[in-house]
């Protein structure tokens, strides 16, 4: 069967104190979510290699563990996605990590998908990966968390913040939401709903409802571009032009545009288009702001310009998304 399917395989990194439920919990859920798409598209949908990375202090983390070591492995060391499980007592002050985090830094340069759930957020803000960029953390910890990581713009009220190639969690018990975030943007939404009915969890990405979260291709291979992938994430795509994207990719700029719509798929102005409107669709839910001040804050200095950008990508005007998939709206709905 998979001779005639791609494979892409994620990784689950062991440290000392991971929680071993979460571990098992993520491994059984992608196998769902790999059964799942074979049975549903064939050789259509890629096969999901599960592998488990763990190290000897100071050494590079190397695979233990792999659900399909029968499958031949043509894909170069690359990890689609690397997840970081919780751990039930937090990271021991005398554990060494910097053999761990490194390791994190190069999957993720290389692009792979970076989540987290509750302390595993650690690790990844000690990779220097949230650096400038939003988070959450467990409530418990969040205070510390600000002070060792004063770089990372912490939203601790949030249970998940999914900013595109990195997804960190609040939650010890959120690693089903993550693993279900990856498997969308692996496999596609279906694939993930699926997924979710048959485990019988809940999946909470509003996106279902109104078309998908933008989920930005990472593991192309072309370096240049992922770089401005990873600089357009992490300023939320605000205030750029094309000669900016192409002196971070070291390009010149028709070489630039030609390479940036092979490796993603899209023009840089529609790109930056999704990424704004992501950003735009999280303060709607999550703040009170006016939609006037949410476009300006996205990078739009002209209202109806915005209006008309999320309209054509969400299908919803702003107004509507909010009364539909506001915080406060779904607070009430829960009461009620």
């Amino acid at each position: 069967m998979v001779a005639q399917r791609s494979v892409i395989e994620i990784g689950l990194l062991l440290y000392p104190g991971v929680q071993t439920a979460a571990l098992h919990g993520l491994t059984d859920l992608f196998t769902v979510a790999e059964r799942i798409a074979g049975e549903q598209a064939g050789a259509r949908l890629p096969g999901l290699r599960i592998s488990h990375w763990a190290a000897e202090p100071g050494d590079e983390p190397r695979r233990v563990f792999d659900t399909h070591p029968e499958w031949p492995d043509d894909s170069d060391g690359r990890l689609a996605a690397v997840l970081v499980p919780p751990s039930l007592f937090g990271l021991p002050e005398a554990t060494p990590v910097h053999h761990l985090t490194q390791w994190l830094a190069a999957r993720h340069g290389a692009g792979a998908i970076i989540g987290s759930v509750c302390i595993g957020g650690l690790l990844v803000a000690e990779a220097g990966l949230l650096d400038g960029r939003s988070a959450t953390a467990h409530w418990s910890g969040a205070e510390a968390f600000a002070r060792r990581f004063p770089k990372v713009r912490l939203e601790p009220h949030k249970p998940i913040v999914d900013d595109g190639d990195l997804i960190t969690s609040a939650g010890l018990m959120a690693w089903s939401e993550v693993g279900l975030r990856v498997v969308d943007r692996l496999l596609g939404p279906s694939i993930a709903s699926r997924t979710a009915r048959f485990l019988v969890v809940e999946h909470s990405d509003s996106a279902q409802h109104c078309g998908s979260n933008f989920a930005p291709l990472l593991g192309h291979g072309d370096a240049a571009i992922l770089k401005v992938q990873h600089w357009l994430q992490a300023n939320g795509a605000v205030d750029v032009s094309l000669p900016a994207m192409a002196a971070q990719a070291g390009l010149e700029e028709r070489t630039f545009l030609r390479r940036f719509r092979a490796a993603t798929g899209l023009k840089p102005t529609e790109y930056c288009q999704h990424l704004r409107v992501g950003k735009a669709r999280e303060l709607l839910e999550f703040t009170n702001g006016t939609v006037d001040r949410i476009a300006f804050s996205v990078g739009y200095l002209d209202p109806g310009t915005f209006r008309s950008t999320f309209r054509k990508i969400t299908g919803m005007a702003p107004s509507d998304y909010r009364k539909r998939f506001g915080a406060r709206q779904v607070e009430v709905a829960a009461r009620g």
